[in-house]
């Protein structure tokens, strides 16, 4: 839901504030280029209750950490970006919203050296959950983007993703989870790189309507565990014949219910 009250420019970009969680949140974002959806909140209502440390990676203007932080009043969270503007945003963000005293905004390419994000502040074994809902669409396989921002938050390949994998276990804590949202149709490289490194992995699918096939899942691991992989049911967004919300989705994108799975 945009306010469309542009206050400010991002590289001469106009700015909107946009209201999540039925008004709850309200967030500064670009007008153009990646823009934070549902994928945001679906991710942060995931996260699990307890969790007291969280870092989010590749976190744009912070939508997922924040809707997280909504749920979980004792969490305290580090949102990283490589995007010097996003970071920006997610700074004034987080002071317009009250949470400036628990989270903590750091400039950091989640998938670069491990010496440069340490040097950043991120910390190795250091949060109970991590969260992303990284880049997709291999390079190969898709249009790009006109818009850079766009198509550096939408476009990379199965390699760079897997950076992203490996990052989320070297920085989660022992036990901590890590929750990643993707486009169903990406699955294949993303689940790899996560049996690879976690136990208790779950996949959750998200469909649009009942019967239609899916089109994000979510995946979450847990760092340590021998578990084995669970694949749950489909759960529709949609009511059959409408646009309208399922009632436990709807309940997520009101700010009235976390995500439980």
């Amino acid at each position: 839901m945009s306010l469309d009250q542009p206050k400010a420019f991002v590289k001469h970009q106009s700015v909107t504030r946009d209201a999540f969680l039925g008004g709850r949140l309200t967030l500064s974002q670009p007008g153009r280029g990646f823009r934070a959806g549902l994928d945001s909140v679906l991710l942060g209502a995931a996260v699990a209750e307890g969790r007291k440390t969280l870092l989010d990676m590749g976190c744009g203007v912070g939508t997922a950490a924040f809707v997280a932080m909504t749920h979980n009043a004792g969490i305290a969270a580090t949102l990283a970006d490589r995007n010097a503007d996003m970071a920006a945003l997610a700074q004034t963000n987080a002071a317009d919203n009250g949470f400036a005293d628990r989270a903590r905004i750091v400039i950091a390419d989640v998938a670069g050296k491990g010496a440069d994000r340490r040097e950043a502040g991120l910390v190795e074994n250091g949060y109970d959950s991590v969260i992303a809902n990284p880049p997709f669409f291999d390079d190969s396989g898709g249009t790009l983007a006109s818009d850079p921002g766009r198509a550096g938050a939408r476009h990379m390949d199965a390699a760079a993703l897997d950076l992203w994998i490996k990052t989320a276990a070297g920085v989660a804590a022992p036990g901590g989870e890590v929750i990643f949202i993707y486009p169903a149709q990406s699955l294949s490289p993303l689940l790899a790189g996560f049996v690879r490194r976690f136990g208790a992995v779950t996949i959750l699918p998200l469909i649009p309507r009942a019967g239609e096939s899916a089109s994000r899942v979510l995946l979450r691991g847990i760092k340590g565990s021998r578990a084995p992989l669970t694949l749950l049911a489909s759960r529709a967004l949609h009511d059959a014949e409408t646009r309208a919300f399922r009632p436990e989705f709807d309940a997520i994108f009101r700010g009235t219910a976390r995500l439980v799975w």
